[in-house]
Formats: structure tokens, C-alpha cells, sequence
């Protein structure tokens, strides 16, 4: 199975860029209503992952840092807070276009999608969880699964 018939292409995906301030990627991902999405440079390199998750504990560290300082906090002080900044390097790690759908079917079991990248690095889109499940389930519909899974 070739994955490219998988593919999202990165057109029609929600993105950050990793030079955005913490408060735009919180309102560009409330905007589009996804609890994670890819981080690229201005150069289209993929650099990341960013959830709700990691967005919730960097504020949870930013508001004890400041109580402990005695500061207030100011929704204004997230705008000099870059994704870069709150980045984690190896979370969701991408996958070229000539990657075995084996190795998809192993990243989808701990990832809802996973970033697709060309031979020169650049993001080119994503494939979903569902996307695999439901191509894996229109292939075993083909053959007698029952026989093979029991």
C-alpha cells in the first residue's frame, strides 16, 4: 500500500509555524477546534508537534514561576512566548512518502496522525489514524478475515 493515497496533503492541513507566539497557536488551534497539529519553519520544515497538552503544562510552569516571583500574570506576556520555545523536538516524529504502512500502523497506535515529510524534508501533509484504520478495514473486507483473525 502506497501511503500517498493516505496523505493529507499539507494544503489542506491546520499548521503552526514555529516562529508564532504561544498566543496565536492557542487561538489558531481553538479557531480550528484540533487538540494537536504540526509546527513547521517559514521554510516548510517540519519541526514538531504541538498539543493542548503541551500548551496547558507550559502555563501551569509559567503561572507557578510567577507566583513564586510574586508577578501577576498578563495574557499579553504570551505574545513574546514563541512555539519554538515550547517545542518538543522528538514528540510525534515524521515519516518520508516511501514509508510501510507496517510503520504507520505502529506510529497510529500512539498518535491520532502522523507528519509526512519528502526526500528534501519539507512537510508535505499528514495521515490520520482513521485514514489507516479505515483503508486496513476496506482491504480485510476484501479477504476472508475471519479466517485470519478468528
Amino acid at each position: 500500500m502506497n501511503i500517498a493515497s493516505l496523505l493529507i496533503p499539507r494544503s489542506m492541513v491546520t499548521y503552526l509555524y514555529d516562529d508564532f507566539s504561544l498566543r496565536q497557536g492557542l487561538e489558531k488551534m481553538r479557531y480550528h477546534k484540533h487538540s494537536a497539529v504540526p509546527v513547521v519553519t517559514r521554510e516548510n520544515r517540519y519541526v514538531g508537534t504541538l498539543s493542548e497538552g503541551d500548551f496547558l503544562w507550559y502555563l501551569i510552569d509559567y503561572m507557578k514561576e510567577s507566583e513564586a516571583n510574586r508577578k501577576s500574570v498578563d495574557f499579553r506576556d504570551f505574545e513574546t512566548v514563541f512555539l519554538k520555545d515550547i517545542l518538543q523536538k522528538d514528540k510525534n516524529p515524521p515519516v518520508r512518502i516511501n514509508t510501510k504502512i507496517i510503520e504507520l500502523v505502529d506510529r497510529a497506535s500512539n498518535q491520532n496522525f502522523i507528519p509526512v515529510i519528502d526526500d528534501r524534508d519539507s512537510f508535505i501533509g499528514i495521515v490520520t489514524r482513521k485514514a489507516i484504520i479505515t483503508r486496513l478495514s476496506k482491504d480485510l473486507k476484501q479477504y476472508d478475515y475471519e479466517k485470519i483473525f478468528g
